[in-house]
């Protein structure tokens, strides 16, 4: 039985899918968000490691809290761990827990997605963090490109596994409406997408930067509210159901 590298566990987690969940925060992210709150779970060596079983048992302890819950995987990168978190959500199938995972789908390998069909196959549902989608901008926020996230979603669609879409939004320069509204085009083409969630950007995690001896890389940006968010989101679903209407107007 494998071991997970595990930067640590929410016990009782209500905002990370349906439910009272278990959340396991697992270390290492190749993606270098500048409004990132986890900042330590970068680096793969921290944390601890633990069991499957280990998890388990954590989440059997709480059973009766865990009611329409279940088990939540994030990070970190999830997908970072791959053949931890499929053995880990297999066990929890076996047991009748719901599972679901929180990525932002980065180490997707569009050439080589049987290597995920194991995990998709024990998931229940996926939280999948799409923070930008244009390209440059995507670099820029992240350090990434985003061809393996949008990728990654389409592989979701093929698979028909429920998602729920993420966004953070920052401002009006880093969240123009012409890019919601590409979002929501985007998300328009997908057929298994449950829920967009979009965040407002806070700077709750700063602290941990200045623990860690890092500059804080979003510096004088204001948080924003959640009037701000509400809007964004208008505006990506304005795309999704102009992608939606054309659909059926074919």
């Amino acid at each position: 039985m494998s071991e997970g590298r595990i930067h640590s566990l929410e016990s009782f987690g209500t905002v990370d899918g349906p439910g009272v969940r278990l959340v396991v925060f697992v270390q290492g992210c190749p993606m270098r968000c500048r409004y990132c709150h986890n900042p330590d779970t970068w680096r793969r060596e921290g944390g601890q490691t633990m069991s499957v079983a280990e998890i388990l048992r954590t989440y059997k302890r709480n059973e009766a809290f865990y009611r329409g819950g279940g088990i939540t995987v994030s990070g970190g990168e999830p997908l970072g761990q791959l053949e931890f978190v499929t053995e880990l959500f297999a066990a929890a199938k076996q047991a009748g827990i719901h599972t679901c995972l929180d990525t932002s789908g980065i180490l997707f390998d569009p050439s080589h997605p049987e290597a995920f069909d194991s995990l998709i196959k024990v998931t229940d549902l996926v939280l999948l963090d799409i923070k930008q989608i244009d390209p440059a901008q995507h670099r820029w926020l992240t350090g990434q490109d985003n061809e393996r996230i949008l990728a990654f979603a389409r592989y979701l669609n093929s698979k028909q596994v429920p998602v729920w879409i993420r966004h953070v939004y920052v401002n009006a320069s880093l969240n123009p409406p012409e890019q919601l509204f590409a979002l929501g085009e985007f998300l328009g083409t997908l057929h298994n997408v449950k829920a967009v969630d979009v965040l407002p950007y806070h700077t709750m995690g700063k602290v941990k930067y200045e623990q860690l001896g890092l500059d804080y890389p979003l510096e004088g940006i204001p948080q924003a509210t959640m009037d701000q968010a509400r809007q964004a989101r208008s505006t990506i679903l304005q795309g999704m159901r102009k992608v939606r209407r054309e659909e059926k107007a074919e």
